[in-house]
Parts: structure tokens; C-alpha cells; sequence
């Protein structure tokens, strides 16, 4: 499986931008596709994910400014993300992880992981 990502850039305070990822390769169809982000000396974290079935997930700092979705039949997903603060300054990372129950499935517990796309808010 391999990710393409793309958008990002720098915006300042109280604008948006959106972010895209794109799946390739054979995989689960069962799946949850997403990003989390790393800003400079803190952990990688949470900011959205979307399962194939359309259940999503968002941290705690993005609710009500963030929004995800997916396009099915091209394996991607889209987010939007407004109001941005300069907190969201982080290199965002798109992950595609299986869900898939089937222990002898070849993508069984995995997550595959895009290259980082750099998202600066300025004050």
C-alpha cells in the first residue's frame, strides 16, 4: 500500500486549508483511512480518522474545526480544516490502517503510514 498526500502550506490564524490522501495497492476493504500529526518535541497524535463504513473519529483540539470524509471508490480521503490556530502547526502524516478481522489476511493488523506534509499556521 502506498499513500500519496498532498495540500497543506502555511495560512494564518483563522484560515483553512485542506489535506488529501490517496491509497494505492491491493488492500483490505475493510479499513480506516486518516491523519495524525507531530509538532516539534511533542508526541504523534490523533486528528482525524474515517472507517470505510463512514465512522469517524476526531482529537479532542480539532472537533468542530476539522472535517473528514472519503471518496470509496477511489480509496482517499479529504479534510478540511478551519479556523486554524497556530497549535495545528505540525508535519501531518496520512495512515490507512486495516480493520480486518481475518488473522491470515496479509494486511492483518497493519498501518501504513505517507510521507509528512508540513501545515504552519501563523499568528
Amino acid at each position: 500500500v502506498q499513500l500519496q498526500a498532498s495540500g497543506g502550506g502555511l495560512v494564518q490564524a483563522g484560515g483553512s486549508l485542506s489535506l488529501s490522501c490517496t491509497a494505492s495497492g491491493r488492500f483490505t476493504s475493510s479499513n480506516a483511512m486518516g491523519w495524525y500529526r507531530q509538532a516539534p518535541g511533542k508526541q504523534r497524535e490523533l486528528v482525524a480518522i474515517i472507517t470505510n463504513g463512514g465512522i469517524t473519529t476526531y482529537g479532542d483540539s480539532v472537533k468542530g474545526r476539522f472535517h473528514i470524509s472519503r471518496e470509496k471508490a477511489k480509496n482517499s480521503v479529504i479534510m478540511q480544516m478551519n479556523n486554524l490556530r497556530p497549535e495545528d502547526t505540525a508535519v501531518y502524516y496520512c495512515l490507512a490502517r486495516s480493520l480486518t478481522l481475518s488473522s491470515d489476511h496479509p494486511d492483518y493488523g497493519m498501518d501504513y503510514w505517507g510521507g509528512g506534509t508540513q501545515v504552519t499556521v501563523s499568528s
